[in-house]
């Protein structure tokens, strides 16, 4: 998924629910998006770009699962896989739990071949760098905005939802950050915090809480969990995410909410949409932008997996227009959801404007926290590239 314009790139009838403490009256309506041309720069030229001899590798289900390797093992497992190859142990960098779950290594060429060839592996990737772009623009927070009323919100308190981003801002006024679960998958970055904004704005849209300050969440109060994949740059590697997402497979429970405004650059992974259906599997509801390249979303990882209890999110802006930089595709596209000139909370405890799809799939985790499966639509996406119009995600 074309991860560099992928997220930051950078009416309907109000549901009320009791207790609501910031005003609808202050909705506002901006239905130009006068920040598409944010997708075209900021461009990192290595974005999509192999690293040089580093590999993510994925094991079979029949090798762990069926084994019974727990976690826990899972280090030894994989050391006893380098030895078997004869492989210096200090080439592998990092394990990732899961199902079937596998490791990051710095191999040669002949190396990776090698293991390519071994009965306990599914699968062997380049890891890939990934990146953002840095495009927002600060402003005066309104409240209640246009995009929560289109949707419909609730009462979040007490569900969780886990945020694969670049971080979030833990001190942030208007949100409700388990830092003790938070955790950064960046090398060399132990804080989960937020450098870029990205991760922040997506959090606010999710669970900005419901006081008297800021703006207000589709499922306001919820607990958001960060999960930093991307610097302050908004730089990162694929195989980030891959681990980011075997810690929600062995930390999350059902019925809590991952969202996912980050993926492939270019092309697909199959071990990252590997993971996602593993993690799905547990009942976990995951949420994916469809991605900024305006191309058939099956292109991209991965907002071109099909699994139950994944959903891929395309986006419209507030006349229910579908957004020319969004990407398509009624295969795999399971909703739209507002994604131009979307006000949320930003990092350093301030309100921006963000464009993309990264802004259309947190409203659709945040349905997903309130409704569940029962998230209902409201009207379709007008102008669809695909002609068969996206149903809009509705509470």
């Amino acid at each position: 998924m074309h991860l560099r314009k992928f997220a930051l790139y950078i009416l309907a009838t109000a549901l009320m629910f009791a207790g609501c403490k910031k005003n609808d009256s202050d909705t506002v309506d901006n239905s130009t998006n006068n920040d598409e041309d944010c997708f075209q720069n900021n461009s990192v030229s290595s974005n999509g770009a192999a690293v040089s001899g580093r590999y993510i590798v994925a094991y079979k289900a029949s090798a762990i699962v069926g084994r019974g390797v727990s976690v826990q093992q899972m280090k030894a497992f994989s050391t006893d896989v380098l030895e078997k190859h004869r492989i210096h142990l200090e080439k592998l960098d990092a394990d990732f739990p899961g199902e079937p779950g596998g490791f990051i290594a710095t191999l040669s060429a002949e190396e990776a071949q090698r293991l390519k060839e071994d009965e306990n592996i599914a699968a062997i990737e380049p890891d890939r760098i990934v990146s953002l772009g840095s495009c927002f623009t600060i402003v005066e927070p309104r409240l209640v905005t246009w995009n929560v009323n289109r949707v419909g919100y609730g009462d979040g308190t007490g569900k969780r939802a886990w945020i694969i981003d670049t971080g979030i801002d833990f001190d942030h006024p208007d949100l409700t950050v388990d830092a003790a679960k938070s955790k950064s998958f960046v090398n060399g970055i132990t804080s989960a915090e937020d450098e870029n904004g990205h991760g922040t704005h997506v959090a606010g849209i999710i669970g900005a809480k419901n006081n008297t300050i800021g703006v207000l969440g589709i499922a306001s109060g919820a607990t958001l969990i960060s999960l930093r994949v991307l610097d302050k740059n908004g730089g990162g590697l694929l195989s980030n995410i891959i681990r980011a997402l075997a810690y929600v497979n062995e930390n999350a429970s059902a019925g809590d909410v991952v969202n996912m405004s980050v993926g492939e650059d270019e092309g697909v992974s199959e071990i990252l949409d590997q993971q996602v259906k593993a993690t799905a599997a547990k009942g976990i509801f995951i949420a994916i932008a469809a991605g900024n390249d305006g191309k058939l979303a099956n292109k991209f990882s991965p907002g071109r997996t099909n699994a139950e209890n994944v959903y891929t999110v395309s986006a419209v802006d507030s006349l229910d227009h579908f957004a020319s930089f969004s990407n398509y595709g009624n295969d795999v596209v399971d909703y739209a959801a507002p994604g131009v000139r979307i006000l949320s909370t930003f990092k350093g405890g301030k309100y921006a404007y963000m464009s993309g799809t990264s802004m259309a799939a947190p409203h659709v985790a945040g349905l997903l926290l309130l409704k569940g499966k029962n998230i209902t639509s409201s009207g379709t996406a007008n102008g669809d590239p695909d002609s068969v119009p996206d149903a809009i995600a509705h509470y």
